[in-house]
């Protein structure tokens, strides 16, 4: 967010002076990188196209149909996610929207100071997240890191509130915090949707985190207005507390429904190998009825073929113990359609030659 301040400065000594065409120039820049990011995006989308088709993941799919209703089937961890992730994000960017100018006033620091702690959030983030990620993927307990960076972002904001310490510190807590949270609270989405949903999910967790943001920049600017930066801060204090008690819910609520989110990388994949081991037993189980009950279906035989074909022109078949109740109709019938020789030829050895009006040729 604060590197275009940087990129105007930088454009603006290039060119020599301020006005439209150093903004234009900026603007510009930022739009080739919105632009690199379209087309990453659509190699991504090939790419992963040409998966599908490679590892035929297609054979995989439920069937499951997506539809918008499915919000109303969302689980109770799940919202407590969304009001985690609505909380805590409120009090971090509309923060480093409006901290540039709270560095100055409360700390006495110069416009490139300000600009320049302004922004270690995000570039704590850069390294960081990698390494977070690694960690929290290697340890699971995704809750348990959920709750540290919760709390060390409240800790952060009242340090800056009610302190004058030098406040490099309290943004490098931020940063770290931003960074750990990031790791831990989206993957969980996965754990509590089924995977026909996570688009759904996903869609409505960024929709409400981007309405939340939204109302709290609004509010926000109203109480920097009217009450300053003191009021502001506490402010984002309880909007982290509000975070915080929405992730010891989710640990209450994850223990008691008996959930994964807050189990370890080694349970975690005990599990899915156990879960492996029932679907592939079950598979084979399904593969071992079909054959059963394909070796218990009886087989088509010479009498079986020539009843079902004598069914077609309408002829009444039975078995050989009833054969003398529908002989005769059966015999006209064949008559009828191939004459008597072919209807001798394609009658059964139950036929009585002595049926009614039979003469020998």
């Amino acid at each position: 967010m604060n590197t275009m301040t940087w990129i105007y400065s930088r454009v603006q000594d290039l060119v020599g002076y301020t006005g439209p065409t150093t903004l234009g120039l900026t603007l510009m820049i930022g739009s080739v990188t919105c632009l690199f990011s379209l087309c990453c995006a659509l190699i991504l989308a090939y790419l992963d196209r040409r998966a599908e088709k490679l590892l035929c993941k297609e054979q995989g799919k439920t069937g499951e149909v997506i539809k918008l209703t499915d919000v109303k089937d969302f689980s109770l961890s799940l919202w407590l996610i969304f009001v985690i992730c609505v909380c805590y994000y409120a009090a971090v960017f509309p923060f480093t929207g409006l901290g540039k100018v709270f560095f100055i006033e409360k700390f006495n620091f110069s416009p490139q100071e300000a600009s320049a702690i302004n922004s270690i959030v995000y570039i704590i983030s850069a390294p960081m997240s990698p390494v977070f990620g690694l960690l929290v993927d290697k340890l699971g307990k995704n809750i348990i890191w959920v709750l540290c960076a919760v709390v060390t972002t409240l800790a952060s904001h009242m340090m800056l509130a009610f302190t004058f310490w030098n406040p490099w510190i309290a943004m490098c807590l931020l940063g770290v915090a931003y960074s750990l949270l990031a790791c831990a609270l989206w993957p969980m989405v996965a754990f509590v949707v089924p995977e026909h949903q996570l688009g759904t999910a996903y869609g409505f967790m960024q929709s409400i985190q981007n309405l939340g943001l939204a109302i709290i920049a609004i509010a926000a600017g109203m109480i920097l207005d009217t009450k300053g930066y003191l009021f502001l801060e506490v402010f984002f204090s309880a909007c982290v507390c509000l975070s915080l008690t929405a992730v010891v819910m989710l640990y209450f609520v994850n223990h008691l429904t008996g959930g994964e989110l807050n189990w370890s990388a080694k349970k975690r994949e005990k599990m899915q190998q156990v879960a492996a081991t029932e679907a592939e037993e079950q598979e084979r189980l399904r593969r071992q009825n079909e054959d059963d009950l394909a070796k218990l279906q009886p087989k088509a035989d010479d009498f079986g073929y020539r009843n079902k074909y004598l069914s077609k022109l309408g002829a009444q078949i039975c078995r050989d113990g009833d054969s003398t109740t529908s002989l005769s109709s059966l015999f006209q019938c064949l008559t009828t359609h191939f004459g008597w020789k072919r209807a001798l030829r394609s009658s059964s050895p139950a036929i009585n030659p002595a049926l009614p009006g039979w003469k020998r040729p």
